[in-house]
């Protein structure tokens, strides 16, 4: 790590010699629930990777379309020209064989918004809104065409239906470590389509997700035992501290019983902090308004935008949100692509909300907000007007933490099926996403099982969004 003194205020803490013992702590409450090891003061060091340059962002809010969203319906219009004609399709899925598909007309109408004048669905008005602050990607792609393994690959950055490795934000927490002693690095809303989504692999269950929720009881099975009051609560906060201090002392040799300890009185602070995090009480009515809390349809996904903006703003390094998860996820839409529209009319006012509340405190230039799936939809259908996997080609859209904002950036082919301008796989995202908190890709490694891993195999960040 750097010393110099931009990084060094930023990043106080160094590198953490004593960081690996506590991924010995092992899952359940400690390793779901704790979902990192927070610096106290110094004491613990936990930047494991950096960071290796000035960070443009502290924080990143990463929305999940849980099913693989149609980007010809919402952000890349192609011309309806095509409908009805046979197309070549091969290499689609498994099939290498040759293979024709219909075209099926896509029935939204697009608008250009802002000074850009970047087209957007009209599915989609109020994202369409904000526009000049993001950066379109429309020519994104994997190799997965399946649900699950494809969000194994785009949330691990490796292929298959591997389950060891951790998920992205995991890389994130073991990276950067903490900015807040109190409150997890990686934060989790929503229901995931895959547990992978959550996991830590072989970083360790410490680095895992916690799970969050708008509500009151953020975190579950942490919620402090009924009775007492906050000051006896604090006078039990000391008593343990100085209990465990002088077992460290008398076991100062013993490094995991230390982490244990630490991580104890972690749950404890959590106890105290997440409650408040997620009370918006104080927010006035104006602002939950903005993320469509007062109306039915966007409540759920408000709520959740909402309490992101709050963890971001507490420190929180990295906040998931799954949209419509379970199963295949709800984005899913084989049998008509109508189904697409009550997801996007539930996501579209919070998401604007999100970046105008993060615009108009000063937050936007310090907090990435990425929107993704695990792959587009095909051109095509099965024989009925929805839309296939594909995988080939598709959209992801960045916002804020120094991201040029007003742009598009590549392209798919003319039916939307292949990635052709400037193609992008996903582990481009990743190490973009990664530049931007500071982090350069390549010199980020583990030996865990005697193997050298990587999360970012074989990418680089994509250069011409980065302001």
């Amino acid at each position: 790590m750097s010393d110099s003194p931009s990084l060094s205020s930023l990043y106080p803490c160094g590198r953490l010699a004593r960081r690996n013992f506590i991924h010995q702590i092992g899952g359940g409450f400690l390793g779901l629930a704790l979902g990192g090891v927070w610096a106290e003061a110094g004491e613990i060091q936990d930047a494991i990777f950096g960071p290796h340059h000035v960070p443009k962002a502290k924080s990143v809010i990463f929305l999940f379309m849980c099913g693989g969203v149609s980007h010809i319906d919402t952000f890349d219009p192609k011309d309806n020209k095509w409908a009805g004609k046979l197309i070549d399709a091969i290499g689609f899925g498994d099939n290498l064989a040759e293979m024709k598909r219909p075209v099926i007309p896509c029935l939204r109408t697009f608008q250009r918004h802002g000074q850009s004048g970047i087209p957007v669905s009209d599915w989609f008005p109020h994202v369409g809104s904000v526009i000049d602050d993001i950066a379109v990607v429309r020519s994104m792609w994997c190799h997965e065409g399946n649900h699950f393994p494809a969000v194994v690959e785009t949330q691990t950055g490796h292929r298959g239906r591997a389950f060891d490795h951790p998920t992205f934000g995991s890389w994130v927490s073991y990276a950067l470590g903490s900015a807040n002693r109190n409150l997890p690095t990686f934060v989790n809303l929503g229901r995931p389509s895959s547990p992978v989504q959550l996991t830590g692999g072989y970083l360790g269950a410490s680095v895992a997700a916690t799970p969050f929720q708008p509500g009151d009881t953020p975190i579950p099975n942490l919620y402090p035992p009924q009775g007492g009051s906050p000051a006896e609560r604090e006078r039990q906060m000391e008593r343990l501290h100085r209990m465990n201090q002088q077992f460290r002392e008398r076991h100062a040799e013993n490094t995991d019983i230390q982490a244990r300890a630490k991580a104890y009185e972690l749950a404890a602070r959590m106890q105290l902090s997440a409650p408040e995090a997620v009370d918006f009480s104080g927010e006035p009515a104006h602002v939950q308004a903005l993320y469509g809390i007062d109306q039915k349809e966007t409540e759920e996904f408000g709520r959740q935008l909402l309490l992101a903006r709050r963890l971001a703003e507490r420190g929180v390094r990295y906040i998931q949100i799954c949209h419509a998860g379970g199963g295949n996820g709800a984005w899913d839409s084989h049998g008509d692509m109508k189904s697409h529209g009550p997801l996007c009319r539930a996501t579209d006012k919070p998401i604007a909300g999100l970046i105008r509340d993060l615009k108009q405190r000063g937050m936007l230039d310090e907090t990435l907000v990425v929107w993704t799936s695990e792959f587009g939809r095909t051109p095509w259908s099965q024989n009925t007007t929805g839309r296939d996997h594909n995988p080939k080609g598709y959209t992801s859209w960045l916002a804020g933490g120094g991201i040029r904002g007003g742009m598009v950036h590549g392209g798919t082919d003319e039916v939307g099926y292949k990635a052709v301008d400037s193609p992008h796989y996903y582990s481009d995202l990743h190490a973009t996403i990664l530049h931007q908190l500071g982090l350069d890709h390549r010199k980020m490694e583990v030996q865990s099982l005697a193997r050298t891993f990587k999360l970012v195999e074989d990418g680089s960040p994509i250069r011409e969004i980065i302001g």
